[in-house]
């Protein structure tokens, strides 16, 4: 047992239903003419300058052959998008629903496609199980369920995933404040339950990379949530918590792509360097999707305007040789989860992914690709 201190287009059809990127004209989905090979997979590009390239999934897709081909195409990486949640493993004290996370891994291994985890522990009590939230733990009670729980999760998988985000956003975005859970009020606080949900993870998943993951960002209403990460992150560095990674979400949902300014740059910037400096060396963009929800409806100034901000963007995150990983928060318009949050008052469909929902290639997958071409290769 543990022994702890308390502690992701012209048509290039030839049997794949792919569409490639975006060249004016729009591709269309249909049998190849077998003539064009289409253009490099975003995984290839990345992996030519040292990153990987993926998108996050959920099992219902595997079933739909064009968003599967889509994956298999251009991802070197996936993550599950919430097969492997606490909510969903483990919905019951007594019960472990393994199916969702099982069929996810069984098509990456089928496939070639490396995988994350996502998450262990989403530290913020709207997502977790009422069983968990309902608890009146003793500290040695909230242990128990930790370990038993992040050992069954994480050493099932291991080594087959490569990084886990161990915990997940438990900073709240309105104070910076440290959310607290029946977990972290038995244990003597969040930083405490932090620190030792990570050191589960080491062991149970040595091989793995183990990150924090948020939704921080570079926007002027994310400022206190910015710095209350960087205090968590501070405190955990302080403590020795074995944390590899710094996962960035990299949504932007409150303020539109056309607000990425200078300004709001050189506060994202000295987050950054913030991290940096406190010896954090991996940064993986972890959920990366663009919100349109108060852009007018005319779809080729929306596109033009996500692709321009997408370039800028990763162009900025690139530069930065600790950025190892690009996971998009999924790869198809319809099927995005921000299709329900924050929904647009007119109505009209978001554009928030690199394919449409005919799974067309769109601008923002040439400013994906772009981005890669020109970015610095790394170790």
């Amino acid at each position: 047992m543990i022994k702890i201190d308390r502690r992701q287009m012209l048509a290039a059809l030839a049997g794949t239903g792919i569409v490639s990127a975006c060249t004016g004209a729009t591709p269309q989905l249909g049998r190849s003419s077998g003539t064009s090979p289409g253009p490099p997979p975003l995984k290839d590009l990345a992996a030519a300058k040292g990153i990987r390239f993926g998108s996050a999934m959920d099992p219902y897709q595997i079933a739909d052959p064009l968003y599967a081909e889509i994956m298999r195409r251009e991802c070197g990486v996936m993550v599950a998008e919430n097969a492997h949640k606490m909510y969903t493993i483990r919905p019951t004290p007594g019960t472990y629903n393994w199916g969702p996370a099982d069929r996810l891994v069984v098509f990456a291994k089928a496939n070639g496609i490396a995988m994350r985890g996502h998450t262990l522990v989403w530290h913020h009590p709207r997502w977790m199980p009422d069983w968990v939230n309902e608890a009146e733990y003793t500290r040695r009670d909230a242990e128990r369920v930790l370990i038993g729980y992040i050992a069954a999760v994480a050493g099932r998988y291991d080594p087959f995933l490569y990084s886990w985000d161990v915990v997940n956003e438990s900073v709240d975005d309105a104070d910076g404040s440290l959310r607290e859970t029946s977990f972290s009020r038995a244990m003597g606080g969040t930083v405490n339950t932090l620190d030792f949900c990570f050191r589960v993870a080491r062991e149970f998943a040595p091989n793995a990379t183990l990150a924090y993951n948020d939704y921080m960002s570079w926007e002027s209403t994310s400022a206190a949530h910015r710095d209350g990460v960087l205090r968590l992150i501070e405190a955990l560095m302080k403590k020795g918590t074995p944390i590899d990674a710094v996962g960035m979400q990299s949504h932007s949902n409150y303020e539109m792509p056309t607000a990425y300014d200078p300004a709001r740059e050189r506060a994202w910037v000295a987050f950054l360097n913030e991290l940096k400096g406190m010896g954090i060396t991996r940064f993986y963009l972890t959920e990366f999707d663009v919100n349109d929800t108060r852009m007018g409806p005319d779809i080729e100034t929306r596109d033009a305007a996500i692709a321009s901000y997408t370039r800028d963007y990763l162009d900025l995150m690139f530069s930065y040789p600790e950025t190892k990983d690009l996971l998009m928060w999924g790869m198809v318009d319809h099927q995005s989860w921000l299709q329900t949050f924050l929904p647009r008052d007119d109505g009209v469909e978001k554009r928030p992914t690199l394919y449409d929902s005919a799974y067309r290639a769109k601008p923002m997958r040439e400013a994906v690709a772009a981005a890669l071409r020109a970015a610095p290769v790394r170790a």
